[in-house]
């Protein structure tokens, strides 16, 4: 009896825990955007600039609010991040934070755009390894010239 249940668990548990520790054939390609909101809106308008060379970071938290996994990136020249992610974290709450702006009069977090939740597992019926966040943000310091027009023609619009 012991050497059936010994084979047994070779045969089912051994592949399953391999295959758990494997990384990814095709990793997931996370990609989003990180702004400067000049006009301190809250939100991207026509007189928002994209930053190069800022810093983002994914993590990924277990129901305990524990870290289990973080990958850091970096965005382009057009303001873009691309980070690969080589597991699958279905069971777990993944983020893209905001983490630094190169901007020295752009570095303050904008509440509430300072992180994007994002969905990095298979098992959900998405098909593509591609995962798109929303873009994150920080605030200037001092409001561009113009602002209060283009907040005004965004309100009459509204009307």
């Amino acid at each position: 009896m012991a050497r059936v249940l010994l084979i047994l668990a070779l045969c089912v548990l051994l592949p399953a825990l391999i295959s758990a520790a494997r990384p990814m054939s095709r990793p997931f390609r996370l990609q989003g955007k990180v702004y400067c909101d000049t006009c301190r809106a809250g939100f991207e308008t026509s007189a928002t600039t994209y930053i190069p060379r800022a810093k983002v970071r994914v993590e990924c938290k277990d129901k305990e609010q524990k870290v289990l996994y973080t990958m850091e990136g970096t965005t382009d020249s057009t303001g873009t991040y691309h980070i690969l992610v080589n597991e699958d974290h279905g069971e777990e709450t993944c983020d893209v934070v905001l983490v630094s702006s190169p901007l020295g009069d752009c570095k303050t977090a904008d509440p509430g755009r300072d992180r994007a939740r994002v969905v990095l597992t298979s098992y959900n019926g998405i098909a593509s390894d591609k995962r798109f966040a929303n873009a994150l943000g920080f605030m200037k310091d001092d409001i561009l010239s113009g602002c209060t027009t283009l907040l005004q023609s965004l309100m009459e619009e509204e009307d």
